[in-house]
């Protein structure tokens, strides 16, 4: 545990000690016995404590560094992704992670604590310190440091939240921690002259491509870049064409489904071959239309809101606009929109509001001249989206809107076609516009479809409901 042999050679040789204390005994191990399957079944059968996970973001959110020292092994095993894995996580949850093995003193050594002190700053009193192993916990209590014996969490969370005087039992589930702009990979990819994406990345593994919708940017994605990550996928969350710190192109012809699905083909000319494509709102329909049109380069494909819908070659696409109310913003965005007017991202479960209000009836009847605040998008993540939309404003993104005859044109060349790859539709019960109701019929289009449906969320999926969809369509890809 202090660096001195990885894992794999305390497996080996453990297992060559038993092996001579057995026959110092004139006994025999059983044939299936095995050091290394015992570290194994440790590793892969342990669990997280997700509340005491829990309780040192509400402590970090509350101004207290919260710190992890541990006792553990160089992991060179065959089970060392976990390991990468539990630390990643570690890493993003507290403000510093000290193991023994990397400092070479493993607790209960008295000067790990010594160390641990030094590189928080802190003096002992202004510690607290819980184990659930009562010998590592004595030279923290004779250093003057306040300790917890963690036996049952639950009373170990009471014990800590009466000495630090934050609420850390009976409140809801805090929210999972976010990417930090400042603290994430960012990057560029070429997609002709004088045009780039600009993308977060984060993790190793297979490639998904996250794509959002209008009007976000990779931020929306927040939540689930990590949690992606952690569960072992390279992420790359991109701005799309127009928005944030991607070139945002004058012509309106450059917004077509057709030029993005070809930005998107593009985004994996960097040894990528194939990727996860997930996307919400307007990036829904991209990932659908990769599906269609780039199978190859498909992996695997799931849809936020947006439902996969044929062109249907006998009714006009803007006559069918036309004829739903709901969709008049749409309409009301075919031409360029003054600069003065305002746009907000409102409470959920509501969705985008474009001031002035449109026709009676419409999706934006009877808004207020000031909406409330957002209940998704506040403080400092408020204040990143408006630096974002200040760089290239409004006009690039709303030329999505602006091509819907000719992605309709488009749609139909690939008419009769079938999404053959394996895909998951997320509907959600509160999104007044795309409906789940527009998602029925998907099966005879998409065989490998899988559905998941969130009844309490509106149109944000991704900012309201942050959990990870574990089953279904993506799993196991």
């Amino acid at each position: 545990m202090k660096g001195e042999i990885t894992l794999s050679q305390l497996v080996s040789e453990l297992e060559e000690d038993c092996k001579k204390f057995a026959a110092s005994l004139g006994a025999s191990l059983p044939e299936t016995f095995s050091v290394a399957q015992v570290f194994e079944d440790f590793m892969t059968q342990g669990k997280l404590n997700t509340a005491l996970l829990q309780a040192a973001v509400t402590l970090r959110n509350n101004g207290f560094r919260t710190c992890v020292l541990t006792n553990n092994w160089i992991d060179d095993s065959p089970q060392r992704h976990i390991t990468a894995l539990v630390h990643s996580l570690l890493r993003r949850q507290f403000d510093l992670v000290i193991e023994s093995c990397r400092i070479g003193l493993k607790k209960p050594d008295p000067r790990i604590y010594e160390y641990a002190l030094d590189v928080l700053k802190a003096k002992p009193q202004e510690v607290i310190f819980l184990d659930d192993i009562g010998a590592n916990l004595k030279p923290a209590q004779e250093m003057g440091v306040a300790t917890i014996l963690v036996k049952d969490t639950d009373a170990a969370l009471k014990e800590l939240q009466d000495l630090c005087g934050i609420q850390l039992l009976g409140h809801e589930e805090t929210l999972p921690i976010a990417c930090d702009p400042v603290n994430v990979t960012h990057g560029y990819v070429p997609i002709k002259p004088g045009v780039q994406l600009h993308f977060v990345e984060m993790g190793n593994g297979p490639v998904v491509c996250l794509c959002h919708g209008f009007p976000e940017s990779w931020f929306s994605w927040r939540y689930q870049i990590p949690a992606l990550a952690e569960a072992g996928f390279r992420v790359l969350a991109l701005d799309m064409k127009g928005y944030g710190d991607s070139t945002a192109p004058p012509d309106i012809e450059e917004y077509s489904q057709e030029e993005i699905c070809k930005v998107g083909d593009s985004v994996l000319i960097s040894g990528i071959s194939q990727a996860v494509f997930i996307g919400h709102d307007w990036g829904g329909a991209v990932v659908w239309n990769m599906s269609l049109f780039y199978p190859e380069r498909v992996r695997a494909v799931a849809g936020l809101n947006t439902p996969f819908r044929p062109a249907n070659p006998n009714v006009d696409v803007m006559e069918m606009i036309k004829s739903r109310p709901v969709f008049d913003y749409q309409l009301y965005f075919q031409e360029p929109v003054s600069t003065s007017q305002r746009c907000s991202i409102p409470s959920a479960p509501d969705v985008l509001t474009l001031l002035p209000p449109l026709s009676a009836g419409g999706l934006l009847a009877g808004m207020p001249e000031d909406p409330p605040p957002s209940q998704i998008l506040a403080g400092a993540d408020l204040q990143y989206f408006i630096q974002q939309f200040k760089k290239s404003g409004f006009r690039r993104p709303l030329n999505w809107y602006r091509n819907m005859r000719a992605n309709w044109q488009w749609s139909l060349s690939a008419k009769d076609r079938k999404i053959l790859v394996p895909a998951l539709m997320v509907t959600a019960g509160k999104d007044f516009v795309l409906h789940p109701n527009l998602s029925k019929g998907m099966e005879e289009w998409i065989p490998q479809l899988t559905r998941g449906h969130i009844e309490e969320c509106g149109h944000w999926t991704p900012m309201e409901r942050y959990c990870v969809h574990s089953g279904g369509g993506l799993a196991g890809v």
